[in-house]
């Protein structure tokens, strides 16, 4: 006669029921968790259920192993539901039989029996909620009962159901079958990717009333709409441009590299180590997610930062023109182009990302926004933006609006198209007029978009080539003053 394997049932609560969960969130609304599972299994096939999954769970990128490699767990089966009681579910498991409900009119309450035939459930369909706020889980059409031998739709009263069934679950759950070649008790870790999870970070600027030393305070918001709660969570974050493919993500690599983020205090809430290709942040304590929570931690905090307030003219703003994408030949032969005009000086806010700076440490991809004291002693916002993951030592420059009180204006002079030696002489006249009360200097920015090669034949002041088809003039001003530049550019083909 065949031995028949022996079967054990091992059930496993919640996470937050053996150890702290660590959770890695990534600024892509995905994030791994990782959690210790104690396991007591027998020699044989253990059934082996654990009920502190997410709602989003991917379940083919979950790993169940021993992470000191000392027991080969042979998983046989594993099965994911998210299907948890509600009171669709359990009226599509009567369906067909009779149940009591309830109706409650002026304090009375009545109870009656009622034959489900049909529930209307639909377990892929979204949630739904009937009139009165209840969730019944996923209906898709309405409930047909039988009362008194008569056929409704809808429900007639408050549907009292027995007890549970079997195949019922009051959260989302994986079950494993483990086969076990003898005894053994170990600690084993899950690991899965899931959604409903992300962080960004936010940066929030602070000027004085004049100067350009500026305060930087930066949060780190996290977001759970997994489905779960994690307690005392060891929380890290990655920060980067991660190729995820959806719905499985591999694991990555670890490289050392630690360093600590600027902090007025000793301990830091969040350190900061580079991590194979990108930067990783952890939490200095742990701390507990709600779903449906958003939770945010100070990361960083630097005084004096030197930012520069920058006013750049873009008179063409070719990137902004209809014909931006047309090619270079269009370009080159559209005589109408060039004639547009655009009045608004830019104002950028620039600082070097550098620890002489009082920075200098990787700052991860969020919004920058900023603010300016009044001579009142109250702060005014002043504009926002968003900053990509920078390096320390790199320069950033922000945009945060246009000036009020500084006007540009942008006039085409001259055209000379000459098929014959295959040449174009353009040129251009830009007016500048500073209605401030103090000087400043304007950078002009100016695109030779015309043909790739070119040469500036006159110029009214000097300029520095910026890239293959841009250069820029810097232009002081006086209080008050108005300003005139011209170029002549020739191209050739």
């Amino acid at each position: 006669m065949k031995k028949l394997p022996l079967i054990l049932a091992v059930l496993l609560p919640a996470a937050s029921a053996f150890a702290a969960p660590a959770i890695t969130l990534y600024n892509q609304d995905f994030a791994v968790v990782r959690d210790t599972l104690p396991l007591d299994l027998k020699a044989g096939v253990n059934n082996v259920q654990y009920a502190g999954t997410t709602a989003k769970v991917e379940p083919s990128s979950v790993i169940l192993r021993d992470p000191a490699g000392k027991v080969a767990l042979q998983i046989l089966e594993q099965n994911y539901r998210n299907d948890p009681v509600s009171e669709g579910l359990l009226l599509s498991l009567y369906e067909g039989q009779t149940i009591e409900f309830e109706t409650v009119r002026k304090e009375e309450v009545t109870r009656f029996e009622g034959k489900i035939i049909r529930s209307g459930y639909n377990m892929t369909a979204p949630p739904f909620q009937d009139g009165y706020g209840r969730h019944i889980g996923a209906m898709v059409v309405q409930p047909i009962i039988e009362v008194g031998g008569k056929l409704q739709f809808g429900l007639p009263g408050k549907p009292i159901f027995p007890a549970l069934k079997d195949q019922t679950i009051l959260k989302p759950t994986l079950d494993w079958k483990i086969n076990a070649g003898e005894s053994a008790t170990l600690d084993a870790e899950i690991a899965y990717i899931t959604g409903g999870m992300s962080w960004e970070a936010a940066y929030n600027v602070v000027a004085p009333e004049k100067g350009d030393e500026i305060d930087m305070v930066g949060w780190i918001t996290m977001k759970n709409e997994s489905g779960t709660t994690f307690e005392d969570a060891n929380i890290k974050l990655m920060a980067g441009d991660v190729s995820k493919l959806q719905p499985e993500q591999e694991g990555m690599r670890l490289r050392a590299g630690v360093a600590r983020l600027a902090m007025a205090s000793d301990e830091a809430a969040v350190t900061e180590k580079a991590f194979d290709e990108f930067h990783l942040y952890t939490l200095a304590h742990p701390t507990t997610l709600h779903d449906k929570e958003t939770k945010q931690v100070e990361f960083v905090r630097a005084a004096k930062v030197k930012a520069a307030t920058v006013y750049v003219y873009d008179g063409l703003q070719l990137d902004a023109q209809p014909w931006a994408r047309q090619s270079m030949e269009n370009l080159r032969n559209n005589q109408n182009l060039g004639t547009e005009s655009n009045s608004k000086v830019a104002v950028m806010r620039e600082f070097r990302n550098s620890k002489e700076n009082h920075l200098g440490l990787p700052l991860p991809k969020g919004v920058v926004r900023f603010y300016r004291q009044d001579d009142d002693g109250r702060l005014e916002f002043t504009g926002e933006n968003v900053i990509d993951h920078t390096p320390k030592d790199e320069t950033l420059r922000i945009y945060t609006g246009n000036a009020f009180d500084l006007v540009g204006e942008r006039i085409r002079t001259d055209f000379k198209l000459d098929t014959s030696r295959r040449t174009i002489d353009e040129s251009v006249e830009i007016k500048l007029r500073n209605r401030k009360e103090e000087p400043v200097e304007i950078r002009v920015v100016e695109h030779l978009y015309r043909w790739y090669t070119w040469e500036i034949t006159e110029h009214s002041l000097p300029f520095e080539k910026k890239a293959a088809q841009v250069m820029e003039f810097r232009v002081p001003l006086k209080a008050g003053e108005e300003k005139s530049i011209t170029y002549t550019v020739r191209y050739s083909w």
